[in-house]
C-alpha cells in the first residue's frame, strides 16, 4: 500500500517514530538503530514501509533502506517470527549480516540476538535457504559471470547478496566495481550495498 513515506519527523521514540506529511501524522515502528540514525525533530526523512495487517492488529513498520525492508520481509515468512519479533532482530543484526548468516549456516550469529535461540535460529536458516531454492535464487558457481568465478567469497557475497533481493545481474554489474578478490566476504557485501542502493 504505501512503499515509502516521506515528511517532517514529528516524534522519536524508542520503539516508533511519527512522521508528518502535510498535517497529517504516521505512526511508523522501527528499529531502534534505524530510529537513532533517523535524524533530528524537524528534518525531512524518508522511510520505507510495510504495511501490516492482522485481525487485531493493522500497524505500519518502517525501515532506513529496502534491505532491511527484505530482510523484514523474509522473517515473516519464517513460522513463529511477527513483526515485533523481526524488529527486534534487526534492532541487532544488518541485513548484510544477516544475509551471510543464513547462507553460511551460521546460527552462532543469529542466536547472539536476544530472544533467538537455536531452535529459532536453525528454523530461520533452514525455511529461508529453501525458499532461496525454490526462487532459484542461489544460482549454481559455474554460471556466475567470469568477475566472481572461482571466488568462493565473491560467490558467496553474490548469494548473500540475492537473498536481500537483489538479481544475480545487479550483482555481478556491481561486482566489476569492487576489488573483490582483496576483501572479506562481509566488507565485499557492505561495499556493493553502498552502490545497489544508489539504483
Amino acid at each position: 500500500m504505501f512503499a515509502y513515506i516521506k515528511g517532517n519527523l514529528d516524534t522519536k521514540t524508542n520503539t516508533f517514530v511519527i512522521i508528518d506529511v502535510q498535517g497529517i501524522g504516521y505512526r511508523i515502528f522501527m528499529p531502534s538503530n534505524s530510529i537513532e540514525n533517523l535524524g533530528n525533530i524537524g528534518d525531512t526523512v524518508k522511510v520505507y514501509t510495510y504495511y501490516y495487517v492482522r485481525e487485531d492488529n493493522i500497524s505500519l513498520y518502517g525501515f532506513s533502506s529496502n534491505e532491511e525492508l527484505r530482510m523484514f520481509e523474509l522473517l515473516l515468512s519464517v513460522s513463529g517470527v511477527g513483526a515485533k519479533s523481526a524488529i527486534a532482530m534487526l534492532s541487532e543484526i544488518s541485513p548484510s549480516s544477516f544475509a551471510l548468516a543464513v547462507i553460511s549456516d551460521d546460527i552462532s550469529k543469529l542466536v547472539k540476538i536476544p530472544g533467538v535461540g537455536k531452535k529459532t535460529a536453525a528454523r530461520i536458516i533452514l525455511e529461508l535457504k529453501d525458499k532461496l531454492k525454490n526462487e532459484n535464487a542461489i544460482e549454481k558457481a559455474e554460471e556466475i559471470s567470469s568477475t566472481v568465478k572461482e571466488d568462493d567469497r565473491a560467490v558467496e557475497a553474490l548469494a548473500a547478496l540475492q537473498v536481500l533481493g537483489y538479481t544475480r545481474k545487479e550483482v555481478e554489474k556491481v561486482f566489476e566495481k569492487i576489488d573483490v578478490k582483496n576483501l572479506e566476504i562481509e566488507e565485499i557485501i557492505k561495499q556493493a550495498l553502498k552502490y545497489l542502493g544508489r539504483n
